[in-house]
């Protein structure tokens, strides 16, 4: 659905994006991460057709971005990060306004519209002036207006920016059901850990170069060299028990007691840990948890772009 080769775009002796390569399928959700002036808007607007690139080749849809503009306008549905509503129309009006510029008239129009408002849940501010919306209402509707002509692929722009936490969850809820329908979606946004809900992919860019592009699971496997596991056996007084199970076990780097846990650090490059808790079970110690210790998608883009993002 979305892929670009040796996408670059430079303004005199400055990279706005270098060489970015991205491979997105149908129903893909990607997150773009980067701080200010990475280079996301960039990419998003050359693959909406608003901006040429340098060099390099971008498809949406098998379409160049180069030779087949007008295709892929009818294919995508672009939401920047800031868009301006008419005073002076209400939001049915604002949504048949812009259902019309594509050319959906009639009753088609009218049911299209209907549509997208129940879609973003703003049917109960239908006849409310456009101005009048909050921040969040007023996301849902940009969004309602980029869903009007059923394209194929979204990018969003920091959508989530500037929302407060209520409707944060109703966006992210939205941009569910949308990879459910089947829609390849690009959104960048500065909330870290709302993106590792919502999306499958993740990029991470920064000054221009996309630095990590691999599923959530991967992205965070790369900024930690070790696994780490939590043990919780049921009782607190099996805690020694573990630590003398697993101490020098061939697996193990260290071990570290809690209140209520064992942190195990297991060897570089250990990836099938199995036996650890058979070995455990198997010599009679019960437990009530045994898993990898989570490390968030903010940590592991402030690993990433660590020394780079201030530079900005």
């Amino acid at each position: 659905m979305i892929k670009t080769v040796d996408l670059t775009k430079k303004y005199g002796d400055t990279f706005a994006i270098r060489a970015i390569d991205l491979d997105l399928d149908r129903g893909d959700l990607f997150g773009f991460i980067g701080p200010n002036g990475a280079g996301k808007t960039t990419t998003m607007r050359i693959l909406s057709t608003l901006l040429a690139p340098t060099w390099g080749e971008a498809y949406v849809c098998d379409h160049s971005v180069h030779t087949q503009p007008k295709e892929i306008r009818r294919l995508v549905g672009y939401m920047p990060d800031f868009f301006g509503v008419y005073d002076d129309m209400t939001v049915v009006e604002y949504l048949e306004f812009f259902a019309a510029a594509y050319r959906i008239g009639g009753e088609a129009r009218r049911r299209r519209v209907d549509e997208m408002l129940d879609i973003v849940d703003l049917d109960f501010k239908r006849d409310a002036y456009a101005n009048t919306l909050s921040r969040g209402q007023t996301q849902r509707l940009g969004l309602a207006r980029t869903l009007l002509h059923d394209p194929q692929v979204l990018l969003l722009d920091e959508p989530l920016s500037g929302l407060d936490p209520r409707a944060r969850i109703e966006m992210r809820n939205l941009l569910r059901k949308l990879g459910q329908l089947g829609k390849t979606i690009i959104v960048s946004s500065h909330i870290l850990p709302e993106l590792a809900d919502v999306c499958n992919k993740v990029g991470i860019i920064d000054r221009g170069e996309l630095k990590v592009n691999a599923t959530i699971t991967e992205v965070l496997r790369q900024v930690r060299e070790h696994t780490v596991l939590v043990v919780q056996p049921a009782s607190p007084d099996e805690l020694n028990r573990v630590r003398q199970l697993l101490e020098g076990h061939p697996l193990v780097q260290s071990m570290q007691i809690g209140n209520a846990s064992v942190r195990v650090v297991l060897k570089s490059n250990v990836q099938d840990y199995t036996g650890l808790p058979k070995l455990l079970i198997d010599n009679g110690v019960a437990l009530r948890g045994f898993g990898e210790e989570s490390l968030d998608l903010e940590s592991a883009f402030m690993a990433l772009t660590k020394g780079t993002s201030d530079r900005m």
